[in-house]
């Protein structure tokens, strides 16, 4: 087999203090192309005037991105992602579909993954947009590991998709 030029494409997310970037990057040896990207400071265009560091925002750039490197290799139309948000576990290599569907690699790069971060907020997004990124649900919020070993671990969604749509900052506000 010849791999030499073969491109594997990253989901790079990265936090800044006032915003979240999530791309779509493949290596070169010239260097890191970068085919799609998307900021949260673009999310004031959407209806989102201020957060633009918090898990929502990081949703939400993870799902405008998916969207944008869908559109950029034309597959768009045979993956629209998940329709309704419930936080609940999705993978879009479960639909049936004859092509396989894109895939990226998640880059998080020097951050700390731990669980319930807003990283995973952005891979959560990028999946509902209808990318396949590998993943469990072992990192969002609402996992809760098992007490004893060999026990069964629980993941609630509903505790995830209240962080998604920032209940959480809301219930902070008052």
């Amino acid at each position: 087999k010849n791999k030499f030029n073969n491109r594997k494409y990253r989901l790079v997310v990265r936090f800044t203090n006032k915003r979240v970037i999530c791309q779509c990057v493949y290596a070169t040896l010239r260097g890191d192309v970068v085919v799609a990207a998307a900021a949260s400071n673009e999310l004031a265009h959407f209806g989102i005037p201020a957060g633009h560091k918090n898990y929502a925002a990081a949703y939400a750039t993870g799902l405008l991105v998916a969207r944008r490197v869908l559109k950029k290799f034309g597959l768009d139309e045979k993956f629209k992602g998940k329709e309704e948000l419930d936080g609940e576990e999705y993978h879009v290599e479960d639909e049936e579909n004859e092509q396989r569907p894109f895939k990226c690699i998640l880059d998080v790069g020097i951050r700390r993954t731990c669980v319930g971060h807003r990283m995973w907020g952005a891979l959560k997004g990028a999946v509902d947009g209808g990318l396949h990124v590998p993943h469990k649900t072992k990192n969002f919020p609402g996992f809760k590991a098992a007490d004893e070993k060999g026990g069964e671990s629980e993941y609630d969604a509903e505790a995830h998709k209240e962080k998604i749509f920032g209940n959480h900052v809301k219930e902070y506000m008052e």
